[in-house]
């Protein structure tokens, strides 16, 4: 046993142990990352314009001795820091809140307000999402690796990454030559805080942490007429509803049943008046997936469903429903097996097997961190650090106040077990992807 223990990392030595590396983590937090989450919280920014967030983000990590980028796809940031030969390893963390009035309760509640850039108004601002941690942990893992520069070789690549909220950031970064400019990563490496895990504890998957996700509109064509006359018209109505029951077969009949999908039909609108057949509807639909080959079977079945539902409607080919796939798609995030399990026996071996969680992610939420690591293909790990302390779970299965969900204006973590945990997961992966040269 001592043999393979040994095999897994010792990546630095006895005096420069896990325990203290914690210990570090843990004046690091006291002295300057828990005052910098709370300035974070506090001050959060919409997707596309988080002007001050990321200049905040550009200000500590050149402090840190990192060679600093802004302005990288609209507001991104890059940090490099070279540390002698050995692969280069990237670590994103997304800093968008969302247009949501914090409701939390929390002595340090967002306040802020700021002009959405889609809708011209002025809304209010949260972190409803914990990317506050997510920036909090970057810098400092960020103070750690450069303090700990004689126990690793290579090059760290650090992403501060804009409007993840909008699933358009990393592409915007992507189209900005990311990799072209500073180099493309051997391994890439993020995490999101959950409030759906114990605080502090860490969750790995060999397969798939987050959904893909497409947004389609059918356009349904229908032939206008009176409401007591529908024998003269076509009704879109009755269509759409005729579609949106049939599109439930494709997940409940044409998946495997172990094979996840979602087809949810969010929005139906069509007509104007009680007595009016409309000539027009609109079906607005989320689709998620765990793989390509599950997003082809339900976009193809999509299409399939809408367009012969217009026929057996009567509608001549001219007037078929129209499906239409946005292009803000993502496709799902797919861990490297091998490397995931690497990594989960490194947070055992340096944290603890209690560190480790096993709760199971049952929802189907999506991310566009795939479009760092897809074309081209990167080896990634991307992890959850949980958020809300074991007592709220507790509490909940009393009849207690829920816990409430990413994206709630009642949302909250506790930071600092979450940023500590993000700091030192993510500070033990690097340290293994780029352990010292043996003549360093």
């Amino acid at each position: 046993m001592a043999v393979a223990l040994a095999f897994l990392t010792p990546t630095f030595s006895q005096d420069h142990s896990a325990h203290h590396l914690a210990k570090q983590i843990e004046a690091d937090y006291q002295s300057h990352l828990g005052p910098l989450f709370k300035h974070f919280h506090q001050n959060p920014e919409l997707s596309t314009v988080e002007n001050k967030t990321a200049a905040r983000m550009a200000k500590e990590l050149r402090n840190l001795g990192f060679d600093v980028t802004e302005g990288v796809g609209g507001t991104g940031v890059v940090a490099m820091l070279k540390n002698g030969d050995g692969p280069l390893v990237s670590m994103r963390a997304d800093m968008d809140g969302l247009p949501v009035e914090e409701k939390s309760g929390l002595d340090y509640a967002s306040t802020a307000k700021q002009i959405d850039p889609i809708t011209g108004n002025e809304v209010f601002v949260m972190h409803a999402c914990g990317h506050d941690v997510h920036i909090t942990s970057l810098v400092g893992t960020a103070r750690r690796m450069q303090a700990m520069k004689d126990k690793w070789s290579g090059t760290l690549m650090l992403i501060v990454q804009p409007a993840e909220e909008r699933v358009i950031g990393a592409k915007a970064m992507m189209e900005d030559d990311l990799y072209k400019r500073f180099g493309t990563p051997d391994y890439g490496l993020a995490f999101h805080v959950s409030s759906g895990l114990e605080a502090g504890k860490i969750s790995v998957t060999d397969g798939s942490p987050y959904a893909g996700a497409d947004t389609v509109d059918i356009i349904i064509h229908g032939v206008g007429a009176h409401g007591a006359s529908p024998h003269a018209g076509k009704d879109p109505i009755v269509l759409g509803a005729q579609i949106v029951l049939a599109l439930q077969t494709l997940v409940a009949r044409e998946l495997p049943p172990r094979d996840p999908g979602v087809v949810t039909v969010g929005s139906f609108h069509s007509g104007t008046k009680h007595n009016i057949i409309s000539d027009r509807a609109v079906l607005q639909l989320t689709v998620r997936n765990t793989s390509q080959e599950t997003r082809k079977t339900l976009l193809d079945g999509i299409k399939r469903i809408a367009e012969n539902m217009g026929r057996v409607a009567g509608l001549p080919d001219d007037k078929l429903p129209e499906v239409i796939v946005s292009n803000e798609s993502v496709p799902p995030t797919i861990n490297n097996a091998a490397l995931a399990q690497r990594l989960r026996k490194v947070w055992i071996t340096k944290m603890g097997e209690e560190m480790i969680s096993n709760k199971p992610n049952k929802g189907m939420g999506a991310e566009d961190y795939p479009f760092f690591t897809t074309e081209p293909y990167i080896p990634s790990v991307y992890f959850a650090i949980g958020g809300t302390p074991e007592a709220d779970f507790e509490a909940a299965k009393k009849g207690r106040a829920p816990v409430p969900s990413h994206h709630s204006p009642l949302f909250k973590v506790t930071p600092e077990p979450a940023v500590k945990s993000g700091v030192e997961a993510t500070v033990h992966a690097l340290l293994e992807l780029m352990p010292a040269s043996a003549d360093g």
